[in-house]
């Protein structure tokens, strides 16, 4: 089930009479993305034909509002701090809700960038170096393998937020002063010049599959959030200018990805391709749902349209989410 063509007809494993609850919006700086996210996915679930789904603003009352809604499902158009990381996963587990995409195991790692790493590695999937600081005291040692210019991450931050390219010493000192206002410990890896590319990764049924390649070119100077949700800062091409072998090669590492942190449902796996070898930089376990958003661009291109794809990510909410996450 490489590429599909033609008609989709991807069946409705959910019935349509099921109180399904869309949780969006939250606590994380990522909520504008997910209130836009949220209400796209509870308009392409009406038209779907399901009637009782109602949006559900995410606070810190959620487990009550649950409850109170009588909610049996849940489809999770959250992004970052709270939603994408584990955190409502398990309130979800504990209250025996189902619910959408990735488990706590695989939402928990696939946030933190580290963690991610790591698991990589184990499975044999390129990843750029990279070192972690908690303050700046030590900077000139801790960078001495590192070459400029340099990338500055929040470790568990999405959306590419409190991220910043940086070319000498004082500014990398600046950048993870702003990226520790996230409190979550920093990243810093090497700028690696190349393509940006990124990979969807869907599970139908009892396949796994890989959507097109999409690349892109920005007006920033690299894929920043100010690129990723304001119209016309990037060009998206669909599929991505890299040769079959390549193009192979990278969806069965997003693919390999996908499952090396236990993933189901969906996700989206990022890449950089550089000198003709791709590096996984991150992976995304709730894509964006916006109108600018990857996942539906990829999904459209394979003939899989946005509702179709909203379908596919509701049935996930059926699959289990038993972790299987390769161990050393």
């Amino acid at each position: 089930m490489e590429n599909f063509s033609g008609s989709l007809n991807i069946k409705n494993s959910v019935p349509f009479d099921s109180r399904i609850g869309v949780l969006y919006g939250g606590m994380s700086s990522e909520r504008e993305v997910s209130l836009r996210s949220g209400k796209n996915c509870y308009e392409a679930l009406l038209r779907l034909g399901y009637k009782n789904v109602e949006l559900i603003d995410v606070d810190k009352n959620i487990a009550k509002t649950l409850v109170e809604k009588n909610i049996k499902i849940a489809y999770i158009a959250l992004h970052g701090k709270y939603g994408e990381d584990g955190c409502i996963q398990g309130l979800l587990e504990i209250l025996d809700i189902p619910y959408t995409g990735c488990g706590v195991m695989a939402s928990s790692v696939s946030m933190n960038k580290e963690y991610t790493k790591k698991l990589l590695k184990i499975s044999e999937i390129p990843v750029i170096p990279s070192i972690m600081v908690k303050n700046i005291d030590n900077l000139v040692k801790e960078t001495a393998d590192l070459t400029y210019p340099l990338m500055v991450k929040p470790v568990c931050e999405g959306s590419s937020i409190g991220m910043s390219k940086v070319n000498t010493l004082e500014e990398l000192k600046k950048a993870i002063n702003e990226a520790l206002v996230y409190k979550t410990g920093v990243m810093i890896e090497e700028f690696v010049e190349g393509q940006s590319l990124t990979v969807g990764v869907l599970d139908i049924d009892s396949d796994t599959i890989a959507t097109p390649i999409l690349g892109f070119k920005t007006k920033t100077e690299w894929y920043d959030y100010e690129a990723k949700y304001t119209q016309g800062m990037t060009e998206f091409i669909l599929p991505a200018e890299i040769d079959n072998e390549t193009t192979k090669l990278i969806q069965n590492l997003s693919i390999k990805s996908h499952k090396a942190v236990g993933g189901r449902g969906m996700s989206r796996v990022d890449f950089i391709l550089s000198n003709n070898k791709p590096y996984v930089l991150e992976i995304n376990t709730i894509p964006g749902m916006t109108d600018l958003s990857d996942l539906p661009a990829q999904s459209k291109a394979m003939g899989i349209d946005y509702d179709n794809l909203v379908k596919i990510i509701l049935n996930s909410a059926l699959l289990s989410k038993d972790p299987d996450i390769i161990s050393e």
